[in-house]
């Protein structure tokens, strides 16, 4: 589908008292950034909105007209202007890079606040265990759906079930002892446990068994994929297992 001449476009879209489309506003958002000067017209009832599904035989609202042609939805208009769209079930990285990007920023500026720099090992450390707390978070608003997806890949789930259930507080915990320096004999068995873990049943399931499976780091509904970015979660944990632990003894030796 190439694009029209013409700068005007015709949209109908649902404003009813209760209820204002957001898909519509995006839709006439996305219209005026291109440019467009734009007939909007309201459907503000739903026999009117039924009305007009029904003559232009389409499932949903809103739609958009351009040249009198129907171009569809908003998704199919930001493909009408060659932008992306996300289609259900596509793979995405962006919870891992947002999360890790907040972890990042949050232990940069704590370390900004009390040494008055970000060049410090305790922003790497703030960084690894708020990075934790908030994979944990993910994972604990929906704890079923994690557990579930959990189980396709991880190997001592699979043998105690309860684990997947126990995993995302043992994460949360382990993160924020360590972001405290607080009881690091517990945060450290628990790190090194469930990175290790971890670690082992993603290598084998994507390096060995190569199976294409979704990774439950993020929570059980996400769509990213189990690889790379699970392993190096894992790894983490157990290099920050490690050096937490490391550190852990050298204060008991002096």
């Amino acid at each position: 589908m190439t694009m029209a001449n013409s700068k005007t476009a015709t949209v109908y879209r649902m404003v009813m008292p209760g209820h204002v489309c957001p898909y519509g506003l995006k839709m006439l958002d996305l219209l005026e950034r291109q440019g467009f000067s734009v007939d909007d017209r309201h459907l503000a009832t739903r026999e009117e909105t039924e009305a007009f599904k029904q003559k232009h035989d389409v499932k949903t609202t809103p739609q958009t007209f351009i040249n009198g042609q129907r171009i569809g939805g908003y998704d199919d208009l930001r493909e009408y202007f060659g932008k992306s769209v996300q289609k259900d079930g596509d793979t995405s990285y962006q919870p891992v890079i947002a999360i890790f990007g907040i972890a990042l920023l949050l232990g940069l500026a704590i370390s900004w606040y009390v040494f008055e720099t970000i060049f410090t090992v305790q922003a790497l450390e703030w960084f690894v265990s708020f990075s934790m707390v908030l994979l944990a978070l993910q994972k604990l608003q929906d704890v079923r759906s994690f557990s579930t997806m959990f189980l396709n890949y991880d190997l001592l789930a699979a043998r105690w079930v309860p684990y997947g259930f126990v995993y995302p507080f043992a994460e949360g915990l382990a993160g924020v002892l360590m972001a405290a320096h607080a009881l690091p004999a517990i945060s450290v068995p628990l790190s090194l446990f469930i990175g290790t873990i971890g670690a082992v049943s993603v290598f084998k399931a994507v390096y060995i068994d190569k199976r294409e499976l979704k990774c439950a780091c993020v929570g059980g509904s996400s769509n990213v994929p189990l690889g790379f970015v699970s392993l190096t979660e894992n790894l983490i944990m157990i290099g920050m297992g490690l050096w937490m632990g490391a550190k852990a003894l050298g204060w008991m030796a002096m």
